[in-house]
């Protein structure tokens, strides 16, 4: 199988690919290409001379693996496939650990021995929870996953030998209209293309979702979700979704019940919820946040009207692309303006970004600087757009969004 290498993520491995006291933990949404990254892995290893009998990988999705499901299974498994009198270094990859039930204490002991450099991927946030922080405190490196970006979906276009229209900007409708799952952009229509996230979405739905959780009424459970996925980056608070659903839906639910399964779908990394910042105050708001999804092609899987909505598109996509270069994200207000976002990477570095189809519009293109105006402090504003013609105003950086993506440009 060609593998197409994400340096984005190997980048963040390399530098722990032969640390025994560090964890390495892949996580994010099911089919966003974590086993891929896993696989170039071991590719990057044998290319440094790593013998295979070194590298053992199992996938625990794997119809070979399937009986797999207690932790002394896993321990067996794991010792019958490691070279028996060899001192050196060996490489143990575990995809879908979640699979195996109480796989901390294994995972940990393996560690533990001192000879082994480990690798995990879970689709889901129980993978972080419980026991295997608690266990591995500061021993393991979390490095989550995201679907293709722009650049990434061009790349594995060429790698295909697929055509790439030599117009950026109608390759960058193609990919929001068809999102970033990698499996996605094998198939050749827009209906295929459709029924594969669709499946993707059943999959989570019955491994992470059922698996994990008692869902007492699965009617309500999917109109919240529907309900969610519909309004994605709209701006939202319990007490709104609380009121739709009893005006709107004539449907009572519970505040406690709505939070749970809001926090099921966040926990099955189907939604991203991004909180709100005020800059007067520095502090978060509570109660005000956005919902994004974790592929802008989850929306149309569940609709059935497939029109692009540019505005929440646009956001959706930048918010998706600057969680994978590391930043925080969070959504600015600043009085009566709203920022689109507010980034800050690990140094402690900030970046403010307005995100619009265009600004051809005078009110659009005041309402837009407004807000970034407004800020005044000295870190970089960038005004994000598909406006091929940029204008220069007040220190703001113009960029349009599918160069500044194709790019892979950080803010």
């Amino acid at each position: 199988m060609k593998l197409f290498h994400r340096e984005l993520y190997l980048s963040k491995l390399r530098g722990f690919y032969d640390d025994a006291g560090m964890i390495k933990v892949l996580t994010g949404i099911r089919r966003c290409g974590k086993s891929c990254i896993l696989q170039s892995v071991i590719e990057e290893l044998k290319e440094q001379g790593i013998e295979e009998s070194r590298l053992i990988d199992i996938n625990l999705d794997k119809r070979a693996f399937r009986k797999i499901k207690t932790p002394d299974q896993l321990e067996q498994l794991i010792e019958s496939l490691a070279p028996t009198d060899d001192p050196r270094l060996k490489y143990l990859f575990i995809d879908e650990i979640e699979n195996v039930k109480g796989f901390e204490e294994i995972v940990n002991g393996f560690r533990e021995d001192g000879d082994w450099s480990i690798f995990i991927t879970g689709s889901n946030s129980y993978l972080l929870s419980g026991q295997l922080v608690t266990k591995l405190t500061g021993r393991y490196l979390e490095v989550e996953v995201f679907t293709l970006s722009f650049a990434e979906y061009l790349g594995m276009k060429q790698m295909y030998g697929m055509e790439v229209d030599a117009n950026l900007a109608v390759e960058f409708g193609n990919y929001l209209a068809e999102g970033g799952f990698p499996k996605a952009v094998e198939y050749p229509n827009a209906e295929e293309k459709i029924a594969y996230t669709t499946s993707v979405i059943q999959e989570i739905i019955e491994k992470d979702i059922r698996r994990n959780n008692k869902i007492k009424h699965r009617s309500v459970f999917d109109r919240v979700l529907d309900y969610a996925v519909s309004n994605f980056g709209a701006p939202t608070s319990v007490k709104n979704i609380l009121d739709h659903f009893a005006r709107v839906e004539g449907i009572a639910i519970k505040r406690e019940t709505l939070n749970r399964y809001l926090q099921i779908l966040v926990d099955a990394k189907i939604l991203y919820r991004c909180k709100r910042f005020d800059l007067k105050s520095r502090r978060s708001l509570n109660g005000e946040e956005k919902y994004y999804l974790a592929d802008v092609s989850i929306y149309n899987a569940l609709n059935t009207d497939r029109r692009i909505n540019y505005g929440p598109a646009l956001e959706n996509i930048t918010y998706t692309y600057a969680l994978g270069m590391g930043y925080a994200v969070s959504v600015g207000r600043i009085g009566k303006f709203e920022c689109d976002f507010i980034l800050r990477n690990p140094a402690n570095d900030y970046a403010y970004v307005q995100v619009s189809r265009t600004i051809a519009d005078q009110a659009t293109e005041e309402r837009e600087y407004r807000a970034l105006e407004a800020i005044r402090d000295s870190w970089p504003k960038y005004l994000l757009t598909m406006d091929s013609i940029l204008q220069k105003r007040n220190g703001v950086i113009h960029a349009n969004i599918e160069s500044f993506m194709a790019a892979e440009r950080r803010f």
